[in-house]
């Protein structure tokens, strides 16, 4: 341990795995019930050599600064030790440090219970579908980007000089997108296609002229994304409609659909009302129906019309787009991404040209550099949360760009081609399969299809479904008379025969269908003509050597937590440690269907009420739910939970209670978030300490005392404080009726020395991808689970599929997986053992230690804006710039640049000041990098001052040139008053290892101007003309 001082707090020994009193997804906190993990090795495991007593426990491993370092950081800042320091911080009135976990285990331990989960797992062939399909990924692609700290590390690329890598690789996913829909623009991933398709339904709500207020949807679609549509309509006072379109718009089924959603056919009143519709293609039963009439005679009634759409049969089937869909959405699981239990992967959503400006999230373009040489970077981004708040498009922050480096990767190894002939092995398996079954009068759903067969066995779907298990395939139970199967890449004919069998085809009758060749299911009409996917990344990586070095030279051009700090404060930019990431690629958590029957994922349910169960210890809550698939889904979860809450507990004939009070220093999400919910933003202001204002807080609560529904509050502050009125902040807003939202975004400087479920919060929602290590992946996927009191654990997420995920008093599904990112939630289990309470507290000690610390050394070069008892900040600090910036012109976006070239990725930018840097070290990060990081930021201040001296011009300067790249240091001529040496060694360490950025300062105003989102030959972007930069577009 390091240091012994905090050690009389050490946790309560209590086996590997902690017991729980309720199914997984509304956990409550219960005592340890499970025994401790075998001391000896488990058949099969691979065990070190040593005995584990020889190795470093892990918590010495996660933390970066040792004892002596500890030591040495704490004499700079006058302090004895770490209990001392955060004793001073931490107020009083919440500092709790009791805290109940499993006693930590060393990482060889850890393994071992991963190993002993995993064999509670049962991967059987699945032939579920659903949304859901077994793949392969490629072993070059898990190995060189999955498993690659390089890629796996990296930050949302809002510095698009050391990003260029990964966007190039979110530009391939969009151009993959783009071509496979024949539409016009789309986004760099969105959480999953459930989630896509309820954004869809916004933008056409946001589209749609006049005041209607009906979303349309075909019966024929999955019920989770019915579900989440529903979810999420209900806030914004929007009806969903569930029909049967299988015989046109106007001639709808009254039957109810599997979602619960009442599906009245589509009468005229209805159709007036229509402001969206949403139709699947093919839809989960397997019917493969032009949809082109319902699409016309939607279009000539202003709806505006998104298409569900399946990107492995888009390689056989025509485009979105030529049908004359304004939108479409889907999921690129089957792009070599592992069922993993539901998630994460890759969510799509494409739009014609004009909508553009509507798509949520991420959107990666085309700009210049300042040598007018093409780059890349995040474009229109006005239109997100962190600018725009409550008039955001979305909520969406973080997204899923690693699962869409990997579909763009799949994309680019097998090329059109590919593509294609994965999707006619997988169309040829899927007829044969039918051909089995009429062979033996077995009746079949739908001529037309592409991998689905739905089959009709009266009174005996139970009986079928489960004589396939027993053939070992699990197939889809439909109903009491309907079974469906689906084919995927890994289907083989073994797994034709099994299905066969369950349905009582005699062999004789299934040997005539099993020869090399079959004929098609698919309508001619329906049949794709156009080419697709012929930028050369697509064709030019067939060979594994040169996909290899593709990959390489890709991650070669950013920097990620494998080459250096990452100090972007409100983002804990921790280490991802190995073991934690071990099991992610294991068989027996990856190849688990979401639906598959629940004994087949022991290991799984074990794992997540462990770790929701710990989790609710931490934060002092009553249940957590690890269904949201990101920090804005759980946002959007609690703030539902509050509004359902208020809801049933309403008086007859009161206003509703819409008002959520939020400061102004907030992170854009939360107002985006609280608009999505259905409510009014009230902003209060904030002191010149940089502390919500009470005063404020109160006249705001009061003039809106029988509207008032909830105050969203982040603490620590997004100030980088641990503000003192937190308590009379909550009694101000309990007292006029409202709950009270702590913004989990800071929980870094919490875990083990408060808990927000106990000073006064109501609800919370965590970041896994911050606090608990999952990592960012360059922009997702993440895990942001939510967290309530015991009043609102009746409204946790639930789902249509799954009774075990929630409770039926539920809000509803916030993500179509029952328990969303499933496959990525061993990482923060295996974190929380290894750790132990006793760890976690240390990790969040030295995470303070480390930000007060570089506020310290920097204090003399940059003021720090703000900070709390006795000068000390949280696990953050804001170096405020704008003196700089005025008397030297140098500004932070300069200085931020400037840090690259130190080999830095620079601290968050003008949040929540504009002029600041916000640093956030991490418990992480050792003092030797640390003190690299300060050296750096006291050199600049001292250039910025050369600068302000008039040494050098404000207009040419290391800082305004910066970053500096290697075509321009090495160029034949160098017209610029400082040396060569400075601008791209500004610190002798860097001759040792140096990270040059490819491409130079780019040009933002000029990529919104000029909107490119496909790739088309990055040469055609360098055209010239007399008039200036020319733009040439694919196509």
């Amino acid at each position: 341990m390091h240091d012994g001082t905090d050690h009389e707090d050490a946790s309560v020994a209590a086996g590997t795995t902690a017991g729980t009193t309720a199914t997984a997804g509304t956990t409550v906190a219960a005592a340890p019930t499970q025994p401790a993990a075998p001391a000896g090795p488990a058949a099969g495991d691979d065990r070190p050599s040593l005995p584990a007593a020889a190795y470093p426990q892990f918590v010495d491993r996660h933390i970066g600064p040792d004892t002596e370092a500890q030591r040495l950081m704490l004499a700079a800042l006058g302090v004895e030790s770490l209990r001392a320091l955060t004793d001073a911080a931490v107020p009083a009135v919440i500092h709790d440090r009791t805290l109940e976990l499993p006693a930590a285990l060393d990482e060889t331990a850890v393994l071992a219970a991963l190993r002993a989960l995993g064999r509670d797992n049962r991967p059987v062939p699945s032939m579920i579908g659903l949304g859901f399909h077994s793949a392969v990924m490629p072993g070059v692609i898990q190995r060189n980007v999955l498993e690659n700290p390089a890629w796996y590390t990296a930050y949302t690329p809002y510095q698009p000089e050391i990003s260029q890598g990964r966007l190039e690789a979110l530009l391939n996913f969009q151009t993959v997108i783009t071509d496979l829909t024949g539409l016009a623009v789309a986004g760099a991933s969105l959480l999953d296609e459930p989630t896509a398709a309820a954004e869809a339904m916004q933008i056409a709500l946001r589209t749609a002229k006049g005041s209607r207020t009906t979303f349309l949807i075909d019966a024929d679609t999955l019920p989770q994304t019915i579900a989440v549509v529903t979810t999420r309509a209900e806030a914004l006072g929007v009806t969903v409609h569930v029909a049967d379109l299988s015989g046109g718009l106007t001639a709808g089924d009254p039957a109810v659909n599997g979602a619960g959603v009442n599906g009245a056919g589509v009468t005229a009143e209805v159709l007036d009302s229509a402001f969206g519709l949403l139709l699947s293609y093919p839809g989960p039963g397997g019917a493969l129906r032009d949809p082109r009439s319902v699409i016309v005679e939607a279009r000539e009634r202003g709806i505006v019309v998104t298409v569900a759409a399946d990107p492995l049969a888009l390689t056989l089937l025509r485009s979105p787009g030529e049908l004359g869909a304004d939108i479409a959405v889907g999921s690129t699981q089957r792009f070599g991404l592992p069922l993993s239990f539901g998630g994460p992967h890759a969510g799509y959503l494409a739009v014609r040209k004009g909508l553009e400006r509507s798509l949520p999230g991420r959107l990666v373009g085309v700009s210049i550099d300042a040598d007018g040489a093409p780059a890349y970077r995040l474009t229109l981004q006005t239109r997100e949360q962190h600018i725009r708040r409550e008039k955001a498009t979305s909520n969406i922050c973080t997204a899923q760009v690693l699962p869409a480096v990997l579909a763009s990767m799949y994309a680019v190894y097998h090329g059109p081609q590919g593509l294609a002939g994965i999707a006619r092995r997988i169309h040829g398996l899927a007829v044969r399969l039918a051909e089995g079954l009429r062979a033996a009068a077995v009746p079949i759903g739908a001529d037309a299809f592409f991998d689905t067969v739905v089959a009709a066995v009266p009174g005996r779907a139970a009986e079928v479904v489960a004589a396939a298990l027993a053939h070992g395939v699990n197939v889809r139970l439909v109903d009491g008379d309907h079974v469906g199967v689906s084919c995927n890449e890994t289907t083989v004919e073994a797994d034709l025969r099994a299905v066969w069998a369950a349905f009582g085809v005699p062999a004789a009758a299934s040997a005539e269908v099993t020869g090399p060749t079959a004929p098609t299911a698919l309508p001619g009409e329906l049949v794709r003509t156009d080419s697709y996917l012929e930028h050369p990344v697509f064709h030019e990586h067939r060979s594994e050597t040169a996909m290899l070095r593709y990959l390489r030279r890709l991650s070669d051009l950013d920097l990620a937590l494998d080459r250096g700090m990452i100090p972007l404060g409100s983002c804990t930019m921790k280490l991802n440690a190995t073991t934690e990431m071990a099991a992610v690629t294991w068989p027996e958590f990856a190849d688990i269907h979401p639906f598959a029957p629940l004994d087949q994922a022991g290991g799984y349910l074990t794992m997540i009420r462990d770790l929701e169960d710990w989790l609710a210890r931490i934060t002092g809550y009553a249940g957590v739910s690890v269904q949201p698939n990101a920090g804005s889904q759980g946002e959007l979860a609690g703030l539902l939970a509050i509004r359902a809450y208020h809801r049933d507990n309403a008086v007859p004939g009161a206003p509703v209670r819409d008002v959520c009070l939020i400061p102004s220093s907030a992170h854009g999400t939360n107002a985006a978030s609280a608009a999505m919910a259905g409510m009014r933003v009230v902003v209060v202001a904030c002191d010149d300490d940089g502390n919500v204002d009470l005063d404020d807080l109160a006249r705001r609560a009061w003039a809106n005392v029988d509207v008032l529904a909830a105050l969203m509050v982040t603490y620590p502050s997004t100030h980088g404080v641990y503000e003192e009125g937190i308590g009379q902040a909550r009694a101000i807003v309990h007292e006029a009726g409202g709950l009270v939202y702590v913004d989990g975004a800071n929980l870094n400087a919490l875990v083990g020395l408060a808990k927000p479920g106990q000073f006064g919060a109501d609800v919370s929602h965590l970041n896994l991808h911050k606090t608990f290590c999952i990592p960012h992946g360059g922009g997702g996927p993440g895990v942001g689970p939510v967290a309530v009191g015991e009043k609102l654990l009746p409204y946790l997420p639930n789902h249509p599929l799954r009774a075990e995920a929630g409770p039926v008093s539920g809000v509803g599904p916030i993500s179509g997986s029952p328990w969303g990112s499933a496959g990525i939630l061993m990482i923060p289990w295996a974190y929380i053992q290894m750790m132990g309470a006793d760890g976690l507290r240390q990790a969040t000690s030295v995470a303070v230690l480390n930000a007060n610390y570089i506020a310290h050394r920097l204090r003399p070069h940059y003021p720090v804006l703000y900070a709390g008892r006795g000068g000390l900040v949280a696990h953050e600090c804001i170096l405020d710039l704008r003196p700089l910036t005025k008397g030297t012109g140098i500004t932070v976006d300069d200085v931020a640049k400037r840090l690259i070239d130190y080999g830095f990725h620079a601290p968050t930018m003008s949040f929540p000041v504009a002029g600041t840097l916000m640093v956030e070290p991490t418990e992480s990060e050792d003092l030797a990098e640390i003190d690299r990081f300060c050296d750096a930021m006291i050199a600049i201040r001292a250039e910025a001052d050369r600068v302000g001296d008039g040494t050098w011009p404000r207009t040419d300067n290391p800082l305004r040139n910066a970053p500096h790249t290697a075509n321009m240091v090495t160029a034949d001529e160098w017209p610029h008053p400082y040396p060569r040496s400075v601008a791209a060694y500004p610190v002798a360490s860097l001759r040792a290892a140096k990270y040059w950025p490819p491409v130079r300062r780019i040009d933002g105003a000029y990529g919104d101007r000029n909107l490119v989102c496909t790739c088309p030959p990055v040469e055609s972007f360098a055209v010239r003309s007399e008039d200036g930069p020319v733009l040439v577009a694919a196509g």
